[in-house]
C-alpha cells in the first residue's frame, strides 16, 4: 500500500525523475548542524528545490532527503519509501538501475506531533556514507506540514513512513542519525567513519 500524502497531481502523475543532480553535503559540513529557517515564500524556486532533491535522491539512491544536505538551511524535506530499484545489463553489458513506481512525497515546514510507541529501526543516511545503525524512533506519528503551494495538511504515519520523517525532520533540527545512539556508539562510529573519510 501506497504511502498517503498529498500527490501534487499536476507534477507528479506519472512521475520520472528529472531535474539537476545537487551536492550531497557529508558530516561534518557545518550545514548539518544548523537549525534551518521556515519558507516563507512558496514559489518556483522551491518548486525546482524539491523537483532537484528528488532526482538527487532517486539517484543516490536513497528514500530521503533534506534541503540541509544539499546545502540549503530551508525546513524542506522529500521522501519515497515506495519506488522499485532493479538492476539491469544494458546493450553493451554493463550493469544499470531501472528506477519506477514512484510516489514522491514533499514536507515543508513540517511540525511532529502526537508521538507514540517505540519502533527499533535500521538507518542509514546520504550524509554519513556507509554507516549503518539500528536508532530508536516513536512508532507512530501526526505531522502538519504545507505543500510546495503552501496549503496546510496532516497525516498520520507508522512504521517506515514515521521514522523516515522522524530522520528527515531531524536534519532540519540539525541532527544526524548517529547522535541519536548512546555516547560510547556515537563516538565509536563518528571516529570510524572520520578515519575512512579522511583517507579518501
Amino acid at each position: 500500500m501506497k504511502s498517503q500524502v498529498p500527490a501534487y497531481k499536476e507534477a507528479f502523475e506519472n512521475y520520472q525523475p528529472n531535474g539537476e543532480t545537487l551536492d550531497v553535503y557529508t558530516y561534518p559540513n557545518p550545514i548539518l548542524k544548523k537549525i534551518a529557517k521556515p519558507v516563507e515564500n512558496f514559489d518556483r524556486r522551491l518548486q525546482n528545490l524539491c523537483q532537484d532533491m528528488l532526482h538527487t535522491m532517486y539517484q543516490a539512491p536513497g528514500i530521503g532527503l533534506a534541503a540541509p544536505q544539499v546545502g540549503i538551511s530551508e525546513r524542506v524535506f522529500v521522501m519515497d519509501i515506495d519506488y522499485d530499484r532493479e538492476k539491469f545489463a544494458n546493450s553493451e553489458g554493463n550493469m544499470e538501475y531501472a528506477l519506477k513506481n514512484f510516489n514522491p512525497l514533499i514536507f515543508i515546514n513540517p511540525i511532529i506531533e502526537d508521538k507514540q510507541g517505540e519502533i527499533l529501526y535500521q538507518e542509514g543516511c546520504l550524509s554519513v556514507p556507509g554507516i549503518y545503525e539500528d536508532v530508536k524512533r516513536f512508532q507512530s506519528i501526526s505531522v502538519k506540514f504545507q505543500d510546495w503551494h503552501g496549503e496546510h495538511h496532516k497525516i498520520n504515519a507508522e512504521e517506515l513512513l514515521s521514522v523516515c520523517i522522524q530522520h528527515e525532520n531531524d536534519h532540519l533540527e540539525g541532527i544526524v542519525f548517529l547522535e541519536r545512539l548512546s555516547l560510547i556508539k556515537k563516538n565509536l562510529l563518528m571516529k570510524k567513519y572520520l578515519k575512512k573519510k579522511k583517507k579518501k
